[in-house]
């Protein structure tokens, strides 16, 4: 039932279409360009600050850099910020969010607490804090699983809460009590009848959080609290901003993979919510 209505939703279909295409490019693309990345082949070859042309379709940076192969070559890292940091968030938040819904006293209120503490805070000012002290004075040279690791610390309250809700209502239904009164254990009562139950608000959710962490790696990136020697998106447009009237090529190309690839991603989660709505039943 799920699939034919994600079938029937046009925009579901479209955004999964655009993020096939983000994986393929991610996947095959750095072996098709024809620079390295962080390459200033260019700048050698006299082709510093060209336009886009047949032999370089994005054009090239001042400094000789390609921007088409930098920017395919952004779409794996960008990619695995996304995809890295919403599993291990997701993993996080279901935990911690079934632990929290199941059990009383102490253990959900003290799990609650951290849990609101997570969610209220200015994620992206200590992500961009923890991002330039961390870089410097203790996780020097990680790159961007740094970043991947701040994001998962500070984004898995979201799903936590979600997750804690629907524990909560589904504890207290038929198949768990009857599970309950066969002496099934509470860890075997979370994880076998009750987490795979809430996967379809927690599949859309996740979905929404790839495309979310990405643009939060391209802000932070862009700002300069990212790794200068990792092409990301973020850090073309950093490159490409104070050159945007002479070099305008160089900020245009990687924004639109920006915007189509959290584009493809917003609509694939609108259409799997669609989808899978238990109150859209058939």
């Amino acid at each position: 039932m799920a699939w034919r209505r994600f079938r029937r939703n046009k925009s579901g279909l479209i955004g999964s279409a655009i993020v096939i295409f983000f994986i393929l490019v991610a996947l095959v693309g750095p072996y098709l360009v024809a620079y390295p990345p962080r390459s200033y082949q260019s700048l050698y070859e006299g082709d510093a600050g060209d336009p886009p042309s047949f032999k370089h379709p994005f054009g090239v940076e001042i400094s000789g850099i390609d921007v088409f192969s930098e920017t395919v070559d952004s779409t794996r890292n960008d990619l695995y910020v996304g995809l890295t940091a919403t599993l291990i968030t997701t993993l996080i938040g279901v935990a911690i969010g079934a632990v929290a819904g199941y059990f009383k006293g102490a253990v959900s209120d003290i799990l609650l607490g951290v849990t609101q503490m997570f969610f209220v805070v200015p994620v992206l000012l200590l992500i961009l804090l923890f991002a330039r002290v961390f870089s410097v004075l203790v996780f020097k040279g990680l790159g961007l699983t740094l970043i991947v690791l701040i994001l998962s610390f500070f984004g898995w309250s979201g799903i936590a809460f979600i997750v804690r809700g629907e524990t909560l209502r589904l504890k207290e239904t038929e198949f768990v009590q009857a599970a309950r009164s066969l002496g099934a254990r509470p860890i075997r009562l979370l994880f076998r009848h009750i987490v795979p139950n809430i996967l379809s608000p927690v599949i859309v959710i996740a979905t929404l959080d790839i495309a979310g962490f990405i643009l939060t790696e391209v802000v932070v990136s862009f700002l300069g609290f990212g790794d200068p020697n990792t092409s990301t998106w973020g850090l073309l447009l950093n490159e490409g901003f104070p050159y945007v009237r002479t070099t305008w090529w160089v900020a245009l190309f990687p924004g639109l993979a920006v915007v189509f690839c959290v584009l493809g991603f917003n609509l694939m989660g609108d259409g799997l919510s669609d989808a899978l709505n238990p109150r859209l039943r058939e």
